[in-house]
């Protein structure tokens, strides 16, 4: 069998990573360059003039034009962080290497600190890509299906009435070979016309072509201008559906994932951010070199992320 590319990539090594980011300089210098690609911009009055000075361990800057001074952090997802940069750009390293998910607790380990505190970075960092995952929609041939998170709970309901279980749709884009391209997994409230219909919306681009099973609800993909093409699968195993090989791969993927990696997490508060994580991962598999850069700059442009602003629930079914 020849050797998958992009499979095999080198990626980025633990010790080219720390000689670029070892110390808080050389974070503070990527972190400038992350928020400010094109020098600094004022958030007040847009002014590109500015002095440097210094409040505590912190870089601040001050507009010349309007005097607002602004730390280096200050408007990100690393704001009010007592954390040096060196702490936060590990976890960015680890938790964008990681092809299978990193937990918390093993976040907490890498990085020598408390639990409450690992777990807090990890969902920031996490929120981070959800919402640079909303950006995009997928597009041209498309194979789409329904599954769900979680099991039942001792003594609650069995099947598909669970309590614990969140309802997801998954679907991925396929190149003009047949290749997985780009994938979207989202909770949803229900399957049901209206929940598929505001979905479609969202993740789809009109004119693509959606693939699926018989399930009615995906029928409402032709009211934002997809055609959909169905298969009658009830009772056939994955290997015998050759034209879903990829949608199954890719949530063949996603439950080992997270069955392997995380013991247990609140399905239906935190499952939008645990499937945007993956789908951060997967998208971006091309270049595992880029990953942590990427992931930087997502965390830079991302507003602040409060404790209270975190625990607020994801999905509201």
């Amino acid at each position: 069998m020849a050797m998958n590319r992009i499979q095999f990539q080198s990626g980025l090594s633990m010790l080219e990573f720390l000689k670029g980011f070892g110390t808080e300089a050389q974070c503070e210098q990527a972190l400038e360059v992350a928020r400010w690609s094109d020098g600094f911009h004022c958030p007040r009055c847009n002014g590109t003039a500015y002095y440097v000075i210094r409040d505590g361990i912190r870089k601040v800057f001050q507009c010349r034009a309007c005097r607002h001074q602004t730390s280096l952090i200050a408007g990100t997802v690393f704001q009010g962080a007592k954390l040096p940069l060196t702490i936060w750009f590990l976890a960015i390293y680890l938790v964008s290497q990681a092809k299978t998910g990193l937990s918390s607790l093993a976040l907490k380990r890498q990085l020598g600190v408390s639990y409450p505190t690992a777990w807090l970075i990890h969902h920031k960092l996490m929120q981070a890509m959800a919402n640079r995952e909303e950006r995009y929609v997928l597009d041209g041939r498309i194979q789409v299906d329904d599954a769900y998170l979680g099991g039942e709970r001792a003594g609650g309901k069995a099947g598909r009435g669970s309590e614990n279980k969140v309802p997801i749709v998954a679907a991925v884009s396929l190149t003009e070979d047949d290749h997985p391209l780009r994938v979207r997994l989202t909770p949803v409230s229900g399957f049901t016309l209206k929940a598929i219909s505001a979905w479609a919306k969202d993740c789809l681009a009109p004119g693509c072509t959606v693939f699926s099973d018989a399930l009615a609800c995906f029928g409402a993909v032709t009211k934002i201008g997809c055609s959909r093409h169905f298969t009658v699968i009830a009772g056939c195993k994955p290997k015998e559906t050759p034209e879903f090989r990829w949608i199954n791969t890719i949530l063949g993927n996603l439950k080992t994932s997270l069955s392997g990696c995380y013991h247990a997490f609140n399905f239906r508060k935190y499952a939008a951010r645990y499937l945007a994580a993956f789908s951060y991962r997967f998208n971006r598999r091309f270049d595992l070199c880029s990953l942590h850069e990427r992931l930087l700059i997502a965390a830079a442009s991302t507003t602040p992320q409060p404790l209270h602003s975190i625990r607020m629930a994801d999905v509201r079914c």
